[in-house]
């Protein structure tokens, strides 16, 4: 019997599990999986808890009722992995030794990383929406919040869901607007970045969209401190921003096991995997997806959904002796939420940027543009969520690779796009 160990329970963990649990009979193949804890949260809902628009208590679950019968889930934390004899280690000096290992433990935000992010202040006008418990208490402070200099700040890339921000401020900007208080506020996003966004058709349209809800846009500002007493965002270059309420998107790294596994991970803990099989560059026996891989393509839920498909298939025909299917070419596609019941849907690859058009097809929901049917999408996505992504089923007319129909492709020469 093969012996399949899979390092986190998360989004990418789960659907890989519970796909592999259909790919091979109990006979063939062990499935263990492993997470430090056993609450799955439902990410793009944090989005929305701070604005009261979803309860923190409907976005959380068990980690182990989403995985399917005969996939053993074992809680506790990773030590590190032995690559070269094939050994998990956990915290508690229990071994898993593994025929292929699955890294799909995501990402870490690195709180420590930024001077002062958490001291004095923190909880009381700074705050992240990217942690549940933080989520709620940014959602207190919105409800009082009577006016002045409200700033969103990334701090470094990569960043789990990079649209997110952005939708934080197009949400403020409603809010805002909802409370009756929207000329009171002076709105402005703070990132790392050249532009709004990574890719430029979407900065582009991004960088509009703020600039027509008068939401200030501060450019190559790395955050270097956070004075939470004094309300300051210091640059390393000594700039300053001024805040009265902050929203701080920390920076992200990699698991901690990740760097302490020798071969496994880059400089910031993310697994080394080639773009296209998922297989680690550190053992043929190792795969990654989802946030935990490096790889030049958002770290996003739904990059997870359409590796994971390849992921499946790769590992059976390395357990097969067959070679690699290598057919993963980044795709990715976000709903972007813009406020006032509308939202945007981009799509887009490794070497294809957003494009305007419709998604999955001809006939679908359109892309690079605000409507409301692309809203009632975002909302309809937490039920597809946890109803198919979740449990590794195949969602009729979405593939892993990016469709070219239904898209204008003609608008721009196809071009590898920098992330």
């Amino acid at each position: 019997m093969r012996r399949i160990v899979i390092l986190g329970a998360g989004t990418g963990g789960t659907l890989v599990a519970n796909r592999l649990r259909r790919a091979f009979s109990r006979r063939e193949a062990s499935i263990i999986c492993v997470d430090q804890d056993d609450w799955h949260v439902y990410q793009p809902g944090l989005l929305f808890v701070p604005f009261g628009l979803a309860v923190p208590g409907e976005i959380v679950r068990p980690r182990a009722r989403q995985l399917a019968s005969g996939v053993e889930f074992r809680l506790g934390d990773v030590d590190r992995v032995d690559v070269a004899n094939r050994v998990v280690h956990l915290a508690d000096g229990y071994e898993l030794p593994y025929d292929v290992l699955v890294v799909a433990s995501g990402s870490r935000l690195a709180f420590e990383d930024t001077e002062g992010l958490t001291g004095p202040g923190w909880g009381e006008r700074v705050f992240t929406f990217y942690t549940l418990d933080s989520a709620a208490e940014l959602g207190a402070a919105l409800a009082t919040f009577a006016g002045g200099r409200f700033v969103v700040n990334v701090v470094e890339m990569p960043i789990k869901c990079p649209v997110a921000p952005l939708e934080f401020c197009f949400l403020a900007d409603w809010f805002f607007h909802e409370r009756g208080i929207r000329d009171e506020v002076d709105l402005t996003f703070v990132t790392p970045l050249d532009a709004a966004f990574t890719t430029p058709v979407a900065a582009h349209h991004l960088g509009g969209m703020l600039e027509e809800r008068g939401i200030h846009l501060v450019t190559e500002f790395n955050t270097g401190e956070v004075d939470g007493v004094g309300g300051r965002l210091i640059s390393y270059d000594e700039r300053e921003i001024g805040f009265d309420l902050g929203v701080v998107v920390p920076a992200h790294s990699g698991a901690s096991f990740v760097t302490r596994s020798p071969g496994l991970g880059d400089g910031l803990g993310f697994v080394l995997t080639d773009p296209h099989t998922l297989q680690s560059q550190a053992s043929p026996h190792v795969f990654a997806l989802g946030d935990a891989a490096a790889l030049p393509i958002s770290k996003a839920g739904s990059v997870t959904h359409f590796e994971g498909e390849v992921l499946v298939e790769n590992v059976r025909r390395f357990l097969a002796g067959e070679a690699l299917d290598a057919s993963y070419d980044g795709h990715a596609n976000c709903f972007i939420e813009t406020g006032f019941s509308k939202a945007m849907l981009i799509d887009f690859n490794y070497d294809v940027e957003p494009l305007t058009g419709h998604y999955p097809g001809p006939v679908g929901l359109p892309l690079l543009k605000e409507t409301h049917l692309n809203h009632l999408g975002k909302l309809m996505f937490q039920w597809l969520y946890w109803h198919s992504l979740l449990p590794g089923r195949d969602i009729p007319g979405i593939r892993s690779e990016m469709p070219r129909a239904g898209k204008h492709l003609a608008e721009r020469p196809k071009e590898e796009v920098t992330r």
